[in-house]
């Protein structure tokens, strides 16, 4: 198993007892929890401090020393905390409207049941009992100028440069400010190099965030990119008084002050232009080891006007960039996910730097075809959003927006550009050559007469169709053991289900929802000696938990409906120390990267409508944990983190996103064997074939998950192998026996708008007409 690296060096655990508390501040407010009990055996690992220094990454970091909780001739302490976050007041009802007129796509209407009744099936048991990298920016990108508060020197000399009076600003990035400097004495007309007239001076304040370990993180890029292709040169550097300086060429206007300029507006034949050249500075860029992570118009600059460069395209600020590409190994950089740190521009960042995943050459390449539809159309659709939760709504647009849909006005080369690149995966090598050749049909064939220099120079699957509603099922080898299962049960026919399962010495280990009917997973393997449950139209209902806390019950299982109501089920015989649990409007990453930091670990998950219910645990078992949160089904995420050791532990959807928690055990199973499947109905007979391979239901959930239930047959993972299975006519028409004929239409009308190529048996469309 490759090591997993957190940024942050292991500890030994501390002896400082931490005093136990009934109350801990959630979002700047004290919550009240239950009394702290005492339990007889030694205390437990909690909260983690930061030893090696927490370097952002997306799990958990628990590589940190220890503080036991509890302590004293009683042993551990069991504190119960309650928390929930409630929805600002700052969101105001127009902007909700906004977000639900801008949402497109829709949800693909998927079938819960199968059928009007309820269903129950049994696997009884056979033989014998189963045995028990960098530091992110969030937000926008901006430069704060309350850094700057020393006054700019009138003169610059730095680095054995000549001296430069300063004279006026030309603008500010995201990591400094830039002015023009004019040489002070001696006599050149040079336009360019070291020894110009005219130079760009970049400063930036020592105190500002890029400077906290001295001299701007920008200057090694520049350092390992000199000379690079569309990369400007930087002449000298150095500080003066309270200032980094550096000394660069001076560069003309950027992109967007050209389309500003013109009316709003671009021609196609420029626009093509500087796709081949930018897909070539990229390309040179990203050679080097490096992505730029800010690729937008205002960051493309031409060259100076009246000079040889005038039609050159330049790529500028680089505060944002990262090295997709490890220099002592080659190999390329680890994949990760934190959804609390965003790095780039709003309006052109790709889909994956909104979700937090870690830099890659795919998002420098999807944040071009942004900037380049831009730049033709005038307009982004995800443009307008407000408020502070726009990075939400514009990520979740693009997600909605198709390639025909955001290219309906631009040549055909532009929307197959935008297909390549947001398909891409995280560490494959783009085809660049492709890329460019598909742009040279629309330039001029005599290149000195384009409007840019291109002289820098030199089929994959797309992003389908409408996403869907389905059933998220995952699957654990175990030993031979009796499980059960039922769904569509209504409210009023829980108890009795769950008492003849309680008779045959079943517990609940897993419960989900489907249109306000619930699904229950019953099974002789949890360990419980006890279990409690409530049907409640609250989520959750916060009295009668901290009852059952009293009572050394632990939250086990939990699900919501899409009326708001919760099945809340609550066991003994957990291995659980400490419960902590959060509901909230959005995905608490934040909450559950603080709780990482205290030592819990998520154990449930659950959505009501579009809120969040997320149950974390002490005393878990987990050595580490991840979360893998996607508007879509994120299969490749998930295929990674089991190449590096990870299961799936928890699952949860809203009717767009979905969210999966993946856990690395502190005991290693025998088997570690996992499958993932997703049906438009519940998977009722794919669960009887499980059974038979001794695969048992170990999570499942219902909502977002890849576009439409017919593709759930594309992909099957098998433990850490995913395994790309063709779609044959009979997988096909099993696929569309479980669904709806409105998802069949959707599926036909997906596979003619994208204009998906398949080899189809005789006969296959007539039968689908006929269902």
């Amino acid at each position: 198993m490759p090591e997993l690296r957190s940024g942050a060096r292991r500890g030994r655990a501390s002896r400082n007892p931490t005093a136990n508390n009934n109350q801990e501040e959630i979002d700047g407010q004290k919550v009240t929890g239950g009394r702290t009990r005492g339990r007889r055996g030694g205390g437990v690992a909690a909260t983690r401090g930061n030893k090696g220094g927490y370097r952002g990454r997306g799990r958990r970091n628990n590589r940190q020393p220890v503080a036991a909780v509890g302590g004293g001739v009683d042993g551990e302490g069991d504190e119960k905390v309650l928390e929930e976050a409630k929805e600002s007041s700052r969101k105001t009802t127009s902007l909700k409207a906004s977000a639900a007129a801008e949402e497109r796509g829709g949800v693909g209407l998927g079938l819960g049941g199968g059928g009007a009744g309820e269903e129950v099936g049994e696997k009884e048991m056979d033989e014998f009992d189963s045995g028990g990298n960098a530091v992110g920016r969030s937000g926008d990108k901006g430069l704060n100028d309350d850094d700057s508060s020393a006054p700019l020197p009138e003169k610059v000399q730095v680095g054995g440069s000549p001296v430069y009076r300063v004279d006026r600003k030309l603008g500010k990035g995201g990591f400094g400010q830039v002015y023009v400097g004019r040489r002070a004495g001696g006599n050149t007309s040079e336009r360019n190099g070291a020894g110009a007239y005219e130079v760009a001076l970049k400063f930036e304040h020592r105190t500002s965030k890029g400077c906290s370990y001295g001299p701007p993180y920008e200057w090694q890029v520049y350092n390992a990119l000199g000379g690079s292709h569309g990369v400007p040169r930087v002449h000298y550097k150095g500080r003066q008084g309270d200032y980094y300086v550096m000394v660069m060429d001076m560069l003309g206007p950027s992109l967007w002050d050209v389309w500003n300029s013109n009316s709003h507006s671009m021609s196609i034949e420029m626009v093509a232009c500087i796709a081949i050249e930018a897909i070539s500075i990229l390309e040179k860029m990203h050679s080097r080891g490096y992505v730029h992570g800010d690729v937008k118009p205002e960051n493309f600059l031409l060259g100076p006007p009246g000079t040889h460069e005038e039609k050159k395209l330049f790529l500028v600020d680089l505060g944002l960039a990262t090295k997709w590409r490890d220099n002592s190994t080659g190999l390329h950089v680890e994949y990760d996910q934190r959804p609390d740190v965003f790095r780039g521009t709003v309006r052109y960042a790709s889909v994956h730097a909104h979700l937090g995943r870690t830099g890659s050459r795919r998002d420098d390449l999807e944040s071009l075809a942004y900037t380049l539809i831009f730049l033709l159309r005038g307009r982004l659709p995800w443009q307008g959003y407000q408020g502070e939760n726009k990075g939400f709504l514009v990520c979740k647009k693009k997600m909605a927006t198709s390639p025909e849909t955001l290219c309906c006005f631009c040549p055909l080369p532009f929307r197959h550009f935008v297909e390549y690149v947001v398909n891409l995966k995280f560490d494959e090598e783009p085809n660049y050559a492709k890329y460019v050749s598909l742009f040279d049909g629309i330039v001029g064939p005599n290149p000195d007469i384009r409007p840019i220099n291109t002289d820098g120079a030199q089929k994959k699957k797309i992003r389908m169709g409408m996403p869907a509603t389905q059933w998220i099922s995952v699957y654990n080898a175990r030993r031979p053991m009796k499980q059960r299962y039922h769904y569509n049960v209504a409210d009023n026919r829980l108890s009795q289900h769950i008492e003849k399962g309680n008779e045959d010495g079943l517990f609940i280990s897993s419960v989900a929802s489907c249109s306000s009917l619930w699904a229950l997973i019953m099974d002789a393997g949890t360990g419980f000696s006890s279990q409690v449950y409530e049907l409640s139209p609250h989520f959750l209902h916060k009295e009668w938990i901290m009852e059952q806390w009293e009572k050394n019950y632990y939250i086990s299982a939990i699900a919501g409906a899409q009326n708001g109501s919760s099945l809340v089920v609550m066991s003994k015989g957990t291995q659980y120390l400490q419960q902590s649990y959060k509901v909230s409007d959005a995905f608490p990453f934040k909450w559950i990267n603080k709780k990482w930091r205290e030592g819990f670990s998520v154990t449930s998950m659950a959505t009501a409508g579009s809120r969040w219910a997320v149950v974390m645990s002490r005393g878990a078992g987990y050595a580490d944990q991840v979360v893998e949160l996607d508007f879509l089904y994120p299969s490749e995420g998930i295929h990674r983190r089991w190449d590096a050791g990870y299961r799936i532990t928890s699952t949860a959807a809203t009717f767009d996103q979905a969210a999966l928690v993946l856990s690395i055990p502190r005991r290693k199973p025998t088997d570690e064997t996992q499958e993932t499947l997703r049906t438009s109905a519940f998977p009722s007979t794919h669960v009887k074939e499980k059974w038979a391979k001794n695969l048992y239901i170990a999570s499942i959930c219902y909502g977002r998950t890849w576009p439409s239930a017919l593709m759930a047959h594309f992909e099957v993972a098998v433990a850490v192998v995913s395994v790309p299975v063709k779609l044959s006519p009979q997988i096909f028409m099993e696929s569309a026996a479980d669904t709806c004929a409105l998802d069949v239409l959707q599926f036909i009308v997906g596979l003619m708008s994208m204009k998906f190529h398949m080899q189809w048996d005789g006969g296959i469309l007539k039968s689908l007409y006929s269902l």
